[in-house]
Protein backbone atom coordinates (compact mmCIF):
# COMPACT_ATOMS: atom_id res chain seq x y z
CA UNK A 1 0.00 0.00 0.00
CA UNK A 2 2.70 1.94 0.53
CA UNK A 3 4.38 1.85 -2.82
CA UNK A 4 0.64 3.31 -4.52
CA UNK A 5 0.09 5.82 -1.93
CA UNK A 6 3.98 6.87 -3.35
CA UNK A 7 2.76 6.63 -7.08
CA UNK A 8 -0.35 8.61 -5.95
CA UNK A 9 2.03 11.38 -5.22
CA UNK A 10 4.37 11.82 -7.15
CA UNK A 11 1.43 11.77 -10.02
CA UNK A 12 -0.03 14.62 -8.07
CA UNK A 13 2.84 16.42 -8.53
CA UNK A 14 3.12 16.37 -11.76
CA UNK A 15 -0.51 17.07 -12.57
CA UNK A 16 -1.27 13.64 -13.54
CA UNK A 17 -4.04 13.19 -10.81
CA UNK A 18 -7.36 15.00 -10.27
CA UNK A 19 -9.32 14.40 -6.97
CA UNK A 20 -12.83 14.33 -6.81
CA UNK A 21 -13.84 14.99 -3.45
CA UNK A 22 -17.37 14.25 -1.47
CA UNK A 23 -18.46 14.98 1.35
CA UNK A 24 -17.23 12.57 4.12
CA UNK A 25 -13.57 15.34 3.58
CA UNK A 26 -15.41 17.02 6.27
CA UNK A 27 -14.77 14.42 8.40
CA UNK A 28 -11.25 15.56 8.98
CA UNK A 29 -11.97 19.13 9.66
CA UNK A 30 -11.45 19.71 13.58
CA UNK A 31 -13.98 22.52 13.47
CA UNK A 32 -17.26 21.40 11.58
CA UNK A 33 -20.24 23.49 11.74
CA UNK A 34 -22.35 22.88 8.52
CA UNK A 35 -23.89 19.41 7.31
CA UNK A 36 -21.39 17.03 6.46
CA UNK A 37 -23.83 14.38 4.79
CA UNK A 38 -26.67 14.69 2.50
CA UNK A 39 -28.67 13.23 5.65
CA UNK A 40 -27.14 15.46 8.11
CA UNK A 41 -28.21 18.68 4.95
CA UNK A 42 -31.88 17.20 4.21
CA UNK A 43 -32.31 16.84 8.61
CA UNK A 44 -31.10 20.45 8.48
CA UNK A 45 -33.87 21.59 6.11
CA UNK A 46 -36.48 19.34 7.79
CA UNK A 47 -35.92 21.11 11.13
CA UNK A 48 -36.64 24.19 9.86
CA UNK A 49 -39.49 23.67 6.97
CA UNK A 50 -42.43 21.03 7.48
CA UNK A 51 -42.42 18.05 5.16
CA UNK A 52 -44.04 14.79 5.05
CA UNK A 53 -42.31 12.04 6.99
CA UNK A 54 -41.55 9.90 4.29
CA UNK A 55 -39.21 12.52 2.82
CA UNK A 56 -37.83 14.00 5.42
CA UNK A 57 -34.23 11.89 5.00
CA UNK A 58 -34.11 12.15 1.56
CA UNK A 59 -32.44 15.77 0.28
CA UNK A 60 -33.31 16.39 -3.28
CA UNK A 61 -37.11 15.40 -2.44
CA UNK A 62 -37.26 17.26 0.79
CA UNK A 63 -35.41 20.53 -1.08
CA UNK A 64 -38.14 19.54 -4.01
CA UNK A 65 -40.95 19.59 -1.52
CA UNK A 66 -39.98 23.42 -0.38
CA UNK A 67 -39.09 24.40 -3.80
CA UNK A 68 -42.56 23.58 -4.87
CA UNK A 69 -44.98 24.55 -1.64
CA UNK A 70 -42.72 27.88 -0.09
CA UNK A 71 -40.59 28.62 -2.78
CA UNK A 72 -37.59 28.45 -4.81
CA UNK A 73 -35.73 31.30 -2.45
CA UNK A 74 -36.22 29.48 0.90
CA UNK A 75 -34.93 26.85 -0.44
CA UNK A 76 -31.84 28.84 -1.15
CA UNK A 77 -31.78 30.69 1.79
CA UNK A 78 -31.59 27.14 3.82
CA UNK A 79 -29.08 26.27 1.87
CA UNK A 80 -27.28 29.56 2.80
CA UNK A 81 -28.02 28.88 6.46
CA UNK A 82 -26.52 25.32 6.68
CA UNK A 83 -23.17 26.44 4.82
CA UNK A 84 -22.88 29.86 6.12
CA UNK A 85 -19.30 28.62 8.53
CA UNK A 86 -16.34 27.58 6.35
CA UNK A 87 -14.85 25.38 8.21
CA UNK A 88 -11.18 24.94 8.67
CA UNK A 89 -9.07 23.24 5.99
CA UNK A 90 -7.43 20.09 6.92
CA UNK A 91 -4.13 19.19 6.13
CA UNK A 92 -5.27 16.88 3.43
CA UNK A 93 -7.14 19.58 1.95
CA UNK A 94 -4.26 21.99 2.36
CA UNK A 95 -1.97 19.42 0.57
CA UNK A 96 -4.60 18.84 -1.95
CA UNK A 97 -4.35 22.56 -2.50
CA UNK A 98 -0.77 23.10 -2.99
CA UNK A 99 -0.42 20.33 -5.32
CA UNK A 100 0.73 20.21 -8.66
CA UNK A 101 -2.85 19.17 -9.73
CA UNK A 102 -4.71 21.66 -12.41
CA UNK A 103 -8.23 20.21 -11.68
CA UNK A 104 -9.95 19.75 -8.18
CA UNK A 105 -13.82 18.40 -8.45
CA UNK A 106 -15.67 19.09 -4.96
CA UNK A 107 -18.85 17.57 -5.18
CA UNK A 108 -20.49 19.39 -2.04
CA UNK A 109 -21.69 22.39 -1.10
CA UNK A 110 -18.63 23.87 1.90
CA UNK A 111 -16.35 26.34 0.73
CA UNK A 112 -13.60 24.49 2.66
CA UNK A 113 -11.58 23.75 -0.47
CA UNK A 114 -11.76 27.53 -1.80
CA UNK A 115 -10.44 28.19 1.51
CA UNK A 116 -7.32 25.86 0.78
CA UNK A 117 -6.90 27.11 -2.22
CA UNK A 118 -6.83 30.79 -1.21
CA UNK A 119 -4.28 29.92 1.67
CA UNK A 120 -2.00 27.96 -0.52
CA UNK A 121 -2.13 30.03 -4.27
CA UNK A 122 -2.02 33.63 -5.24
CA UNK A 123 -5.22 34.77 -6.29
CA UNK A 124 -4.64 35.17 -10.12
CA UNK A 125 -3.30 31.10 -10.00
CA UNK A 126 -7.27 29.66 -10.43
CA UNK A 127 -10.92 29.99 -10.85
CA UNK A 128 -13.83 28.57 -9.51
CA UNK A 129 -16.91 27.04 -12.35
CA UNK A 130 -20.11 25.84 -10.55
CA UNK A 131 -22.97 24.34 -11.25
CA UNK A 132 -26.19 26.35 -11.70
CA UNK A 133 -29.51 25.59 -11.26
CA UNK A 134 -31.83 25.82 -14.28
CA UNK A 135 -34.75 27.57 -12.29
CA UNK A 136 -32.57 30.48 -11.61
CA UNK A 137 -30.52 30.35 -14.88
CA UNK A 138 -32.36 28.67 -17.54
CA UNK A 139 -29.93 27.97 -20.44
CA UNK A 140 -26.68 28.52 -18.54
CA UNK A 141 -25.12 25.59 -16.90
CA UNK A 142 -22.30 26.79 -15.07
CA UNK A 143 -20.94 29.92 -13.43
CA UNK A 144 -17.46 30.86 -13.52
CA UNK A 145 -15.51 33.29 -10.68
CA UNK A 146 -12.08 34.74 -9.91
CA UNK A 147 -10.71 33.63 -5.97
CA UNK A 148 -11.93 36.26 -4.50
CA UNK A 149 -15.69 36.06 -6.16
CA UNK A 150 -15.61 38.22 -8.74
CA UNK A 151 -18.08 37.04 -11.92
CA UNK A 152 -16.65 36.14 -14.96
CA UNK A 153 -18.70 36.73 -18.09
CA UNK A 154 -17.13 33.69 -19.93
CA UNK A 155 -14.01 31.27 -19.11
CA UNK A 156 -11.29 31.65 -21.21
CA UNK A 157 -10.28 28.45 -23.08
CA UNK A 158 -6.93 28.13 -21.12
CA UNK A 159 -8.17 29.63 -17.94
CA UNK A 160 -5.62 28.17 -15.31
CA UNK A 161 -5.82 25.89 -12.28
CA UNK A 162 -9.90 24.95 -11.89
CA UNK A 163 -11.75 24.58 -8.64
CA UNK A 164 -15.05 22.82 -9.81
CA UNK A 165 -17.93 22.42 -8.20
CA UNK A 166 -20.72 20.57 -10.10
CA UNK A 167 -23.49 20.59 -7.84
CA UNK A 168 -23.08 24.59 -6.79
CA UNK A 169 -21.61 26.06 -3.81
CA UNK A 170 -21.97 28.36 -1.00
CA UNK A 171 -19.61 30.70 -2.04
CA UNK A 172 -19.59 33.12 -3.84
CA UNK A 173 -23.29 33.01 -5.07
CA UNK A 174 -24.64 30.67 -3.45
CA UNK A 175 -25.73 28.03 -6.56
CA UNK A 176 -27.01 25.33 -5.33
CA UNK A 177 -28.23 22.07 -7.17
CA UNK A 178 -30.25 20.32 -4.48
CA UNK A 179 -33.49 19.35 -5.38
CA UNK A 180 -35.07 16.99 -7.63
CA UNK A 181 -35.80 19.45 -10.70
CA UNK A 182 -32.55 20.91 -10.29
CA UNK A 183 -31.29 17.03 -11.21
CA UNK A 184 -33.62 16.38 -13.61
CA UNK A 185 -32.29 18.79 -16.07
CA UNK A 186 -28.89 17.83 -15.65
CA UNK A 187 -29.06 14.42 -16.28
CA UNK A 188 -31.26 15.06 -19.31
CA UNK A 189 -27.99 16.84 -20.68
CA UNK A 190 -24.80 15.12 -19.03
CA UNK A 191 -25.00 12.05 -21.14
CA UNK A 192 -23.70 14.88 -24.28
CA UNK A 193 -21.69 16.81 -21.57
CA UNK A 194 -23.24 20.12 -22.10
CA UNK A 195 -23.58 20.55 -18.20
CA UNK A 196 -19.76 19.95 -17.95
CA UNK A 197 -17.20 23.09 -18.93
CA UNK A 198 -15.09 23.10 -21.68
CA UNK A 199 -12.10 23.36 -19.47
CA UNK A 200 -12.97 19.99 -17.72
CA UNK A 201 -13.12 18.17 -20.34
CA UNK A 202 -10.10 19.38 -21.62
CA UNK A 203 -8.47 18.53 -18.75
CA UNK A 204 -9.35 15.25 -17.66
CA UNK A 205 -7.76 13.78 -21.00
CA UNK A 206 -5.66 11.13 -20.10
CA UNK A 207 -5.38 11.96 -16.55
CA UNK A 208 -6.26 9.63 -13.34
CA UNK A 209 -9.20 10.73 -10.67
CA UNK A 210 -8.37 10.31 -6.62
CA UNK A 211 -11.71 9.97 -4.99
CA UNK A 212 -11.68 11.14 -1.34
CA UNK A 213 -14.51 10.96 1.00
CA UNK A 214 -17.16 9.89 -1.62
CA UNK A 215 -19.22 7.23 -1.81
CA UNK A 216 -20.99 5.42 -4.63
CA UNK A 217 -23.98 4.20 -3.40
CA UNK A 218 -26.38 5.75 -5.02
CA UNK A 219 -27.68 6.50 -8.40
CA UNK A 220 -26.76 10.34 -8.73
CA UNK A 221 -23.11 9.95 -7.47
CA UNK A 222 -21.94 7.12 -9.77
CA UNK A 223 -23.56 8.89 -12.90
CA UNK A 224 -21.98 12.53 -12.34
CA UNK A 225 -18.44 10.60 -11.47
CA UNK A 226 -19.23 9.06 -14.98
CA UNK A 227 -19.65 11.70 -16.74
CA UNK A 228 -17.12 13.75 -15.26
CA UNK A 229 -14.78 10.90 -15.83
CA UNK A 230 -15.36 10.32 -19.36
CA UNK A 231 -11.97 10.39 -21.70
CA UNK A 232 -9.64 10.48 -18.67
CA UNK A 233 -7.42 7.86 -18.02
CA UNK A 234 -7.22 4.52 -17.61
CA UNK A 235 -6.64 3.92 -14.27
CA UNK A 236 -8.10 5.43 -11.15
CA UNK A 237 -8.02 5.07 -6.90
CA UNK A 238 -10.88 5.54 -4.08
CA UNK A 239 -10.31 5.83 -0.59
CA UNK A 240 -13.28 3.40 0.43
CA UNK A 241 -12.64 2.18 4.62
CA UNK A 242 -16.75 0.70 4.54
CA UNK A 243 -16.96 -2.48 2.42
CA UNK A 244 -18.58 -1.03 -0.95
CA UNK A 245 -22.52 -1.85 -1.72
CA UNK A 246 -22.84 -4.53 -4.86
CA UNK A 247 -23.34 -1.72 -7.17
CA UNK A 248 -20.49 0.46 -5.47
CA UNK A 249 -18.14 -2.57 -6.78
CA UNK A 250 -19.62 -2.81 -10.28
CA UNK A 251 -19.15 0.74 -10.64
CA UNK A 252 -15.51 0.81 -9.17
CA UNK A 253 -15.01 -3.03 -11.71
CA UNK A 254 -16.78 -0.78 -14.68
CA UNK A 255 -14.38 2.20 -14.31
CA UNK A 256 -10.99 0.42 -13.01
CA UNK A 257 -11.13 2.20 -9.96
CA UNK A 258 -8.71 0.51 -7.54
CA UNK A 259 -10.40 0.43 -4.06
CA UNK A 260 -8.05 1.97 -1.10
CA UNK A 261 -9.35 0.07 1.63
CA UNK A 262 -8.14 2.41 4.82
CA UNK A 263 -9.80 5.39 6.98
CA UNK A 264 -9.15 8.57 5.28
CA UNK A 265 -7.50 9.96 8.34
CA UNK A 266 -4.85 7.42 7.95
CA UNK A 267 -4.83 7.52 4.10
CA UNK A 268 -4.25 11.24 4.56
CA UNK A 269 -1.30 11.18 7.08
CA UNK A 270 0.57 8.21 4.72
CA UNK A 271 -0.25 10.58 1.86
CA UNK A 272 1.34 13.93 3.38
CA UNK A 273 4.56 11.57 4.97
CA UNK A 274 4.64 10.45 1.28
CA UNK A 275 4.96 14.42 -0.24
CA UNK A 276 7.37 14.94 2.52
CA UNK A 277 9.72 12.47 1.55
CA UNK A 278 9.88 14.15 -2.08
CA UNK A 279 10.88 17.64 -0.64
CA UNK A 280 14.42 18.06 -1.64
CA UNK A 281 16.57 18.13 1.33
CA UNK A 282 19.87 20.91 2.28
Amino acid sequence: MTDLIDTIARSLARAAVIPYLGPDMLSLCSDLQVPGTPLALAEYMTAKVSVPHKIRKRLTQAAQFIENFKHRKSVVHLMNQAFASTPAPSSLHLALAASGAGLWVDTWYDDTFASALAQTRPSDDWVQVQGLSQSEHFGQWTGAYTADGTPLAALSGEPGRVLYKPIGSHGPAGNYLVSDSDFVEVLTEIDIQTPIPAAVQAWRIGRHFLFLGCRFDDQLTRCFARQIMKRSGDRHWAVLPNPPTRMEARFLQEQNITRIDMPLAQFAESLLMSQSSMLPTD
